[in-house]
């Protein structure tokens, strides 16, 4: 009969691999488990950083935005302050007659240089004057009807009387023009 062999040698070589091979895929794994945290930092860093440089880019428009604003109507205030001046202005060269011409002639030419000066200000600044005529129609985004009235031989919101000539800033309306409106109905 054969005599069994004596396997413990080779047992303890198959456990030895077995636990060096268990030591080295836990350090693999451990080592792979630290490597997913640093990437998971390292995506949380970069998301964080890339927010932080769009809401700077953001608060740059925006102060862009807002620099081009105060520029633009910032002198709004003084700008509406300044129309009555206008106004007045006109007023009195509308009233000038030819003899009041003849008897003050430079004083009231140095009023119509004053006037030029006003529209060459407002001009400067991008302050444009809303001229509307009788006929032309009505804009609510322009003009304020001040009253309206009906008026043969024309058509329900048709300009009939200019009160005040209104002021556009840039873009934005100072004051609309006063106007009285055509309420004859069509027919």
């Amino acid at each position: 009969m054969a005599e069994p062999t004596d396997n413990d040698f080779l047992d303890d070589i198959e456990d030895m691999e077995a636990e060096e091979y268990a030591e080295e895929i836990e350090e693999i794994t451990d080592e792979a488990l630290e490597l997913d945290e640093l990437r998971a930092d390292r995506d949380q860093y970069k998301d964080r950083f890339m927010r932080a440089l769009a809401d700077a880019e953001n608060a740059r428009k925006r102060s862009d935005k807002d620099r081009r604003e105060a520029e633009n109507y910032g002198g709004s205030k003084l700008a509406r302050d300044m129309l009555p001046v206008y106004d007045n202005l006109k007023r009195a060269l509308e009233t000038i007659t030819d003899e009041q011409r003849q008897v003050a002639g430079p004083l009231l030419e140095g009023i119509e240089l004053t006037m030029r000066e006003v529209l060459n200000v407002f001009k400067k600044h991008g302050i444009e004057v809303i001229t509307p005529e009788v006929g032309d129609k009505f804009d609510p985004q322009h003009h304020q009807a001040m009253f309206e009235a009906p008026v043969p031989n024309t058509v329900a919101g048709d300009i009939i009387q200019v009160a005040a000539e209104g002021f556009m800033l840039h873009d934005r309306l100072l004051r609309p023009a006063q106007v009285g409106v055509s309420s004859t109905p069509a027919g």
